[in-house]
């Protein structure tokens, strides 16, 4: 049992946690399970797990607030979460993604899709992922620090902007339509408008103040993160790109 990968619950309705406990039992991970934030706080302190299905709406301290607290904590920031909830429309969705949390699934929901975006997730965090520091015309980000720097001056970046800028720097120049950056960035099992891109790449540039002219527009494409901005209207001998 202490091979199996842990998944925290934090869920406050029996009925729903036991459905789900028994499924990654017969499934092949270990569940852990947390009816409120105090208890959760409690499981997390005394073991920390591959990856927590957090229920939004919880008795205290709501899920949206754990997932903040828990992607802030140098400790819990790399687990995996993803929000188990009964609101399903598009800005509760980016909410709850902007809050730190890897997916989102709307309640009722099948176990097979919730077991199919669990292993996702976990797939997603492995340790084979990149996290060597990739710097571009003055901006630095070091994946394992969590840290963003502009001519080493630190920046603040939310979780969501961390993993779009990093996604931009780690393909620097290339041209990434919307599609393609919700499929890399949110996953390809989260369905969110593509519009939303535009949002997070607004917040990113503001963000990143005067290295925010390194994320290019690239009309009727998507978008571009160049060490090179154009910083004036190209002439007649130039090319935008």
């Amino acid at each position: 049992m202490r091979n199996l990968p842990a998944v925290l619950i934090v869920e406050d309705e029996p009925a729903i946690a036991e459905l789900i406990a028994v499924n990654l039992r017969h499934n092949g991970f270990r569940p852990l399970w947390a009816m409120d934030s105090l208890t959760a706080q409690r499981e997390l302190d005394a073991v920390l797990p591959d990856a927590i299905l957090l229920d939004w709406m919880l008795p205290g301290e709501s899920g949206l607030s754990l997932a903040k607290r828990w992607r802030a904590d140098s400790r819990t920031k790399s687990v995996p979460i993803i929000m188990l909830t009964a609101r399903g429309d598009e800005m509760d969705r980016v909410t709850g993604l902007d809050a730190g949390a890897d997916d989102y699934i709307a309640k009722p929901f099948s176990t097979k899709e919730l077991l199919a975006r669990l292993r996702a997730v976990l797939r997603r965090r492995s340790p084979d992922r990149a996290t060597s520091v990739v710097s571009v015309g003055g901006l630095s980000l070091d994946p394992a620090t969590y840290r963003v720097s502009f001519n080493e001056q630190l920046l603040k970046l939310g979780p969501t902007e961390f993993k779009l800028l990093h996604y931009l720097m780690s393909h620097a120049e290339r041209v990434h339509s919307r599609s393609q950056m919700l499929d890399k960035v949110w996953g390809d099992h989260v369905f969110i408008e593509e519009r939303t891109v535009d949002v997070h790449v607004k917040r990113l540039r503001e963000a990143l103040g005067p290295a925010g002219t390194l994320v290019e527009t690239v009309r009727g494409a998507g978008y571009r993160l160049t060490a090179q901005p154009l910083v004036a209207p190209a002439g007649p001998n130039q090319s935008a790109g």
